[in-house]
């Protein structure tokens, strides 16, 4: 039997034949196999090192949140943080304050 490759999105290894293309039943996305896939979403921290899913960073400048009195403070961990594209490209929780975006300028990868 032929083994498919996992998708390049989300890792999916249940990847199945549609013509030409590859498609992934779990997030929908549609690929060539023949083509050189090319990572589109790198994202960076201050220090130049490559973020990905899971990792933990520390906020390196306080942060005020909009609409509130409440600031991140320089040194906050946090933790499990999740990629995603837009302005606002880290998706995390951070204790005391709960779910928010952060921009990968402001984190260094622990």
């Amino acid at each position: 039997m032929d083994q498919l490759p996992n998708c390049p999105k989300c890792n999916s290894e249940y990847t199945y034949n549609d013509g030409s293309l590859l498609v992934c039943p779990e997030c929908a996305y549609e690929w060539n196999p023949d083509e050189e896939q090319e990572e589109t979403n790198i994202v960076k921290d201050a220090n130049g090192n490559i973020l990905q899913d899971g990792d933990t960073v520390t906020v390196i400048k306080d942060l005020k949140i909009k609409g509130t009195s409440l600031v991140v403070k320089v040194g906050t961990k946090v933790k499990n943080i999740r990629l995603t594209d837009g302005d606002h490209n880290i998706d995390c929780k951070i204790d005391g304050i709960g779910a928010m975006g952060l921009k990968s300028e402001f984190v260094k990868k622990i």
